[in-house]
């Protein structure tokens, strides 16, 4: 059965953005807890050299993965486009060449992923005590990662298409059988990391195949029919015309973040659990924000195609003011009961709880700034342009915070001067963004 979905294209936009934002932020969260339930076993059962292992994979394999998950974007633009121009079989071809997509892109994560886990690990300085339990970790994650894949492409379709609640309980349902998992590998199995991976591998694996069930039951144009999946090459250009810059983007930025992390490593392991528990609360507060990213994509798209470029405008003001008010509240709200919420993933470290603070100070509080940046980021890409996004954010984000690291930072080398970088190249990323975006629109009519 075909949920019903949410018109994009008419009616008030304030509530509509609302009721489609909110099941995507449920979703992120969701999402978010496969790795906080990794993050809070291990740390209850196995300590905080468990918590840097599972924490210190985080930079490198959003590094890896976040590439091809960019791919995802451009699945779901057009889509967005297609339905907004109600060229149905331009949306269909989209949905049949997506799915080898994704598959494809899984696969070529996990034989990279699996021979050079170790490598990357090392890169990255990672100490010889949390290397093992790193590195067992990321290989079983990716030995699972196509599921991931499934699922991320599978949901952009059904976004786009204005269906956010499927993939929210989809998720729910894996996320259940997730921390059963972990809590069984961990506490009776006695795997450590390996419990916690296998648990989070065997979760996506659920939420993929519901996913895909959803939709090869729809009654639309985004109907998937497993028969016909294969590349068309129009759909597959402009697939990877949005796409890759989208996944060039992310993947840069995960080489900076990288970089922090190697830099977060030189402070030792117990400031690295610190981080590392430190960052995970930080994802709740970031999946909410970037919920209107995607939200923003999605309706923009949708009314670009339909030419209805007030909607355009409009949508922009409302996910920028969303953003900023969400971006605020729960900003303050992690920070303000952060050492309530490191304590649940660190028992055995006073100190790593004082050096999470640190880290949630600096980049909890002015979060609504990356709200900001994100959604003005993806308003241009649901316009369809996407090299100026990925030019701006690559020199704004990217290489302002790798220039910082090896000027400013040589000089203060502190946590405090390290993770200031972010806030910075948050207000001018989404200066420069924001800008692009009304110089992009100059080429509507200024009549519609």
């Amino acid at each position: 059965m075909t949920r019903p979905n949410q018109s994009m294209l008419e009616g008030p936009l304030v509530p509509s953005i609302v009721r489609y934002t909110i099941p995507i932020i449920l979703t992120s969260l969701l999402q978010l807890l496969f790795n906080a339930a990794d993050l809070v076993v291990v740390g209850r059962f196995c300590g905080s050299v468990s918590v840097a292992a599972v924490g210190s994979t985080g930079a490198i394999t959003n590094l890896l993965v976040n590439f091809f998950i960019g791919l995802s974007v451009g699945a779901g633009v057009g889509v967005a486009h297609g339905l907004g121009s109600r060229e149905d079989t331009a949306v269909s071809n989209t949905v049949h060449t997506a799915l080898p997509t994704a598959i494809f892109s899984g696969l070529f994560l996990t034989v990279i992923g699996v021979a050079f886990s170790k490598a990357f690990l090392r890169m990255m300085g990672t100490p010889d005590n949390v290397l093992p339990l790193s590195a067992v970790y990321m290989q079983i994650y990716f030995g699972g990662i196509t599921f991931s894949m499934v699922y991320n492409f599978c949901a952009a379709i059904l976004r786009a298409a204005g269906d956010t609640k499927s993939p929210l309980l989809y998720l729910t349902i894996a996320g259940v059988v997730n921390v059963i998992l972990n809590i069984f590998f961990v506490t009776v199995l006695h795997m450590n990391v390996a419990g916690v991976a296998l648990a989070t591998t065997l979760s996506q694996g659920i939420s993929a195949a519901l996913v895909t069930r959803a939709l090869t039951r729809r009654t639309d144009a985004c109907r998937l029919y497993l028969k016909k999946m294969r590349f068309h090459k129009p759909q597959l250009m402009k697939m990877l015309r949005i796409g890759l810059p989208a996944g060039i983007q992310s993947s840069l930025f995960s080489i900076s973040n990288v970089l922090i992390q190697s830099s977060v490593n030189s402070f030792g392991d117990v400031f690295m659990s610190g981080s590392a528990a430190s960052a995970n609360i930080e994802g709740f507060v970031y999946v909410s924000l970037n919920a209107f990213h995607q939200t923003a994509v999605n309706f923009i798209g949708q009314n670009a195609g339909a030419r209805q470029y007030r909607r355009v405008y409009r949508t922009l003001w409302i996910c920028l003011g969303c953003v900023t008010v969400v971006g605020i509240s729960f900003g303050f709200a992690a920070w303000s009961f952060g050492r309530q919420l490191l304590s649940i993933y660190i028992t055995d470290s006073q100190q790593a709880i004082e050096y999470g603070m640190v880290r949630l100070g600096y980049i909890c509080l002015p979060y609504f700034l990356c709200g900001l940046m994100d959604v003005s980021t993806g308003a241009l890409r649901g316009l369809g342009a996407s090299v100026i996004p990925m030019i701006i954010s690559i020199l704004g984000v990217c290489g302002l915070r790798i220039f910082w690291i090896y000027t400013i930072f040589q000089v203060y080398h502190t946590p405090e001067c390290l993770f200031f970088s972010y806030t910075v190249s948050w207000v001018i990323t989404f200066l420069f963004q924001i800008t692009a975006f009304f110089l992009v629109c100059r080429r509507f009519p200024q009549d519609e």
